[in-house]
């Protein structure tokens, strides 16, 4: 009987702990998230953040907030991620400068070691325009202009190992033109100097850039991904304008510190591909030029691994190094 009895108290104390590890798992999130974007506040990835604060708000009853971490073209607020709990409670916004940067800087992260991959949110196309004191209306003539002028022509950018960085350096190398890169600290630091005329070529993510375009105060001359754009229609391709191969797309995903959870990770996944079928959401995107993905985390591990691999070799063969 005392056996019978000692093996029935290990069952029950087996089937309390399952309990308690199912509660455990169903409590997420159980304290206030964090949502780290690595820029400045105000673009296209700070806007959707919100919009993902007020839907976990909605739906998980819990204060969520934004936390922009600007700084080294996204490492900063990247690298705190990383070094964050994998609870869940801790999450990274961010763009394609994740895959970018560690070609770029010496940083204090792995892009593939240290994070889970959630969803990729939404693909951004980009387009080359310059400021209308820029006498080239084409990208030939663009092209010209760099090779004839003695230092070549300064280029803006939101900072280093951003979209807007190497569309430019691959660019170059493709070209065999001379552009000076120019930092900035964000979107909105460019579209003050370039409107302003301090500095004049600068290779815009679209939703940035569109208004300007269509209000005349900045021209475009050619769009960096592989088909024309609905809206732009009569704008070519950098590829079709001498330069096959020449491609590029911004992106934003969201992730986690690695050894979070699968079932935290799916639950945040869930959240957010029912948050990009909704109205608002879709609004949104379409106002900012963005195209909604909703991918699975395996699906977006790919992708990220995919473009790491892919810019660590345009660097290289640009001539740019890590410093």
């Amino acid at each position: 009987m005392r056996i019978l009895g000692l093996a029935v108290a290990g069952v029950l104390i087996a089937a309390a702990m399952s309990a308690a590890s199912q509660a455990g798992a169903q409590a997420y999130p159980s304290k206030q998230i964090d949502l780290v974007v690595p820029f400045v506040a105000g673009g296209t990835t700070d806007n959707i953040a919100r919009l993902m604060a007020q839907r976990f708000n909605e739906s998980w009853s819990q204060t969520v907030i934004v936390n922009n971490r600007p700084g080294a073209g996204s490492a900063i607020g990247t690298a705190a991620v990383a070094r964050s709990a994998p609870d869940g409670h801790t999450l990274l916004v961010t763009t394609f400068a994740f895959a970018a940067v560690p070609a770029l800087q010496k940083i204090a992260f792995d892009p593939i070691k240290d994070f889970a991959p959630i969803t990729e949110l939404a693909s951004l196309p980009m387009m080359l325009v310059v400021h209308p004191s820029i006498p080239a209306k084409s990208l030939k003539e663009l092209i010209a202009l760099a090779k004839a002028t003695p230092g070549g022509l300064d280029y803006a950018t939101s900072g280093p190992g951003t979209s807007t960085h190497l569309a430019a350096e691959m660019f170059n190398m493709m070209a065999g033109v001379r552009l000076v890169h120019v930092p900035y600290k964000g979107n909105a630091e460019v579209f003050n100097a370039l409107l302003g005329g301090h500095i004049k070529i600068h290779f815009s993510l679209v939703p940035s850039g569109i208004a300007h375009v269509r209000a005349g105060t900045l021209r475009v001359l050619a769009v960096t991904g592989e088909k024309r754009l609905p809206y732009l229609p009569d704008v070519p391709t950098i590829a079709e304008s001498g330069f096959p191969g020449y491609e590029i797309s911004s992106w934003q995903g969201v992730f986690a510190p690695a050894g979070t959870r699968p079932d935290i990770v799916g639950k945040i996944n869930g959240e957010l591909i029912d948050l990009l079928k909704t109205p608002a959401m879709r609004e949104r995107m379409a106002k900012e030029g963005a195209d909604p993905v909703g991918s699975t985390p395996p699906q977006f591990a790919a992708r990220v691994a995919s473009e790491v691999d892919k810019w660590s070799k345009v660097a290289k063969a640009a001539g740019l190094t890590a410093n």
